[in-house]
This record gives C-alpha cells, sequence and structure tokens, in this order.
C-alpha cells in the first residue's frame, strides 16, 4: 500500500476544466487540484492564521486561474495532506517543517474525523497557536 507521503507525491491529472452538470457551479471554470498545490497553499498560511475549506477552495481556485475549486478532490488532499504530514512527524521532522493543515481543518471539519491520528492533534496545534477550536 502507498504511503501518504507516496500519495501527496503522485503528480496528479490536475487543471482547470469547466465544472461539470452534476454539480451546483456548472459552468465555471473549476480548479482540479493535485495534493501537492494542496500542500504547497497550505504551507503558505502563516502561523496563527486559520482559513476555513471554503476559504481555501476560493483563494486556490483564483490562484489558478479557475472560479471554484472542486469540493471532492479538496476533501481527498486534505486528508492526504495531513496524513503526509503525520507521517513526517512520525519520521522525526520538525513540526515547523510539516504543512500546517491544522490552520484548514478543525474539529467541525467532515476530514478531521478520518484522520488516522485523530482529532486530538489537530486541536492542540489549533490552541498552541490561538486558533478557535
Amino acid at each position: 500500500m502507498k504511503s501518504w507521503n507516496d500519495r501527496l507525491s503522485t503528480p496528479g491529472i490536475n487543471g482547470v476544466k469547466p465544472t461539470p452538470r452534476t454539480m451546483a457551479d456548472v459552468g465555471q471554470p473549476m480548479l482540479v487540484p493535485t495534493a501537492r498545490q494542496v500542500d504547497d497553499f497550505i504551507r503558505s498560511i502563516p502561523e496563527g492564521i486559520e482559513m476555513d475549506v471554503r476559504a481555501l477552495r476560493t483563494a486556490l481556485a483564483i490562484q489558478h486561474g479557475a472560479e471554484v475549486t472542486c469540493p471532492v478532490t479538496i476533501g481527498y488532499h486534505l486528508r492526504t495532506v495531513a496524513e503526509a504530514a503525520n507521517e513526517d512527524l512520525q519520521r522525526g521532522m520538525a513540526l515547523s517543517d510539516v504543512a500546517p493543515f491544522w490552520r484548514v481543518l478543525d474539529a467541525k471539519t467532515p476530514t478531521t474525523k478520518k484522520l488516522s491520528f485523530g482529532a486530538e492533534f489537530v486541536a492542540a496545534q489549533r490552541k498552541r497557536e490561538g486558533l478557535k477550536p
């Protein structure tokens, strides 16, 4: 089975394409990001600043010349970024060297409930940075 870091590094088929008819934002240019693009963006969020998933999707879209970001893809990639960061921490990497996914994920984010290492770590990092739980 691939590690989360392997998944993070897998080149995805990304780009901007029209939103499919099955989604609410039909016809708008939609970014389908790679996991690495999500990781890079999260790393750019300054310490002590939080951004909810909706704001992340909007900012990513704008950064890549689209109007919206695929909500399904972002959910997968947020988990990949968080799990890959956890793998790095388990291997002894410094907290300051991993993607600060806790600036996007909080106790209410559905992705947080899926994390293999639980929500306590997310809560502890948010508290450390003075972010709401």
